[in-house]
């Protein structure tokens, strides 16, 4: 569990640098990186 909050994290920082980088599409990746830790981290609290 604090293994997937950590990588949330990590993605969080890294998608608002490239957005103020303006590298859109790495953004957007990072953007799906966290939606899918994200539903990791909801699933393993439900189980």
């Amino acid at each position: 569990m604090k293994d997937l909050t950590k990588k949330y994290e990590a993605a969080k920082a890294q998608s608002k640098e490239f957005m103020r980088n303006g590298n859109i599409s790495a953004y957007f990746d990072k953007l799906i990186e966290m939606n899918r830790y994200k539903s990791l981290i909801v699933s393993m609290v439900a189980n």
